[in-house]
């Protein structure tokens, strides 16, 4: 079983995320990986609108077979490991503004938080069926994930 982690349905531990996002600026040093902070930034917004039901890709053929075994990993304790594949949908490869992504990873992010109701009700492209509590965790690991690649 996972270990707790903050929550970013608890306003005080989203407004501790929301302040290393706004840490960021577009020169912030990558430690790993090839995506600049703005396409680190948008990157980490589609996976909030993926959950949030907002953007809803077709599952992924891998994802049927390999999904459920993924899933165990993503949503537990070590570290998520760098440099993983992504698929498509999550891929951000076209040059992007810093500015307007952070306000939309941040606009993203007020409303993941705000809305726990609604989320977990379309399944994720790859990992399939998760509750309201797994995309908190999700989305929380991959946020923390993706903010020290750039810190």
């Amino acid at each position: 079983m996972p270990t707790m982690q903050a929550s970013l349905y608890d306003r005080e531990a989203r407004a501790v995320m929301v302040r290393r996002i706004q840490a960021l600026n577009e020169h912030s040093p990558r430690q790993w990986g090839k995506m600049t902070p703005a396409q680190m930034l948008a990157h980490c917004r589609v996976g909030l609108e993926v959950a949030l039901g907002e953007t809803r890709p077709k599952r992924a053929l891998l994802g049927l077979f390999m999904g459920w075994f993924a899933k165990r990993i993503a949503l537990g304790n070590k570290p998520l490991p760098k440099n993983l594949p992504t698929g498509p949908e999550f891929l951000i490869r076209t040059p992007r503004a810093f500015e307007v992504e952070q306000r939309a990873l941040l606009d993203a992010l007020e409303r993941f938080g705000a809305r726990p109701a609604h989320i977990g009700q379309h399944p994720h492209p790859f990992f399939g069926a998760l509750t309201a509590h797994e995309h908190d965790r999700l989305q929380w690991r991959h946020l923390d994930h993706h903010l020290s690649q750039f810190t």
